[in-house]
């Protein structure tokens, strides 16, 4: 379990994937099992404090020069699976999401547009040499996308309160075989196409369904609140079933009850409004 320290934790979720040793080639295979044996693996803190690190420096280092040889491992069943960090590439993506997050004049006196530029053509050239290249871990800032939830069930749900101040973080995470999480994947597109029009929500769950598709079919879906936990009050946290929500959201569309469907929304929204007020506060 990560402990508290001195570091802000960004308010940011996380979607990730573990595969299990054999869906890796040789030599990646050997090194993550060799990984695996290490007593000092880096935690999930670990890997945020790197990464805001490089933001130090004048200029500021957006992307990694070196991708990350760290990973998140868990034994799942008896079967070691590995979620590969894939920092740089990561970094890549984020920064060509940026344009859409910050104002133009933040996002140059955070990172100059010479910056930017560089990094964007490095990308370019990796990407060339790397067209398949995908993360395991998808991230996104002050909320857990609604597509995200469907992926799992609220029977998955782990939460752990946490010691409170200098002791272990609260927890709130779901974790799922990927043949679920693809199977209600599908389910769900089929309804929310019959029933809704093309919009955000069924785009953002087709781009996801085709991620899960390019990962082992053994492999483990985690979605974890990360940084949220800080952003909702703990009985917030133990009272939040957002996954149930949205699974009884897309059920009542399925029987055409729109009315039990707008409670389910009504709800979710409810829930993360504190979440939405603090991201716009001052």
């Amino acid at each position: 379990m990560p402990k508290v320290s001195s570091l802000i934790v960004p308010y940011a979720s996380y979607l990730r994937v573990y595969e299990p040793l054999a869906a890796f080639p040789e030599p990646e295979r050997g090194h993550w099992a060799r990984y695996a044996r290490r007593a000092d693996r880096p935690s999930y803190q670990d890997e945020l404090r790197r990464s805001l690190a490089d933001l130090l420096p004048t200029p500021p280092i957006p992307v990694p020069v070196h991708e990350s040889s760290d990973a998140f491992v868990a034994d799942i069943d008896g079967v070691l699976c590995v979620c590969p960090w894939r920092t740089r590439l990561r970094g890549w993506q984020a920064l060509g999401e940026l344009a859409e997050e910050l104002p133009a004049p933040v996002l140059d006196a955070v990172l100059p547009p010479l910056v930017r530029r560089q990094a964007a053509q490095d990308y370019e050239r990796w990407m060339a040499r790397n067209p398949d290249a995908r993360p395991w871990i998808r991230t996104s800032t002050w909320q857990v996308p609604l597509n995200w939830f469907v992926l799992v069930a609220d029977a998955e749900r782990e939460y752990e309160k946490g010691a409170g101040p200098g002791g272990a973080m609260p927890v709130l995470r779901y974790r799922t075989p990927m043949v679920q999480a693809r199977r209600r994947t599908a389910r769900a597109l089929k309804t929310l196409k019959e029933t809704l029009e093309e919009g955000p929500l069924i785009d953002g769950l087709v781009n996801v369904g085709r991620w899960l598709e390019e990962f082992h079919p053994r492999s483990l879906v985690e979605l974890d609140y990360g940084g949220l936990v800080h952003v909702l009050p703990a009985g917030h946290l133990e009272g939040d079933h957002s996954a149930a929500d949205v699974a009884e959201g897309i059920e009542a569309l399925r029987v055409g009850d729109g009315a039990a469907a707008g409670e389910a929304y009504a709800r979710l929204v409810e829930r993360w409004r504190a979440v939405r007020d603090r991201r716009s506060a001052n």
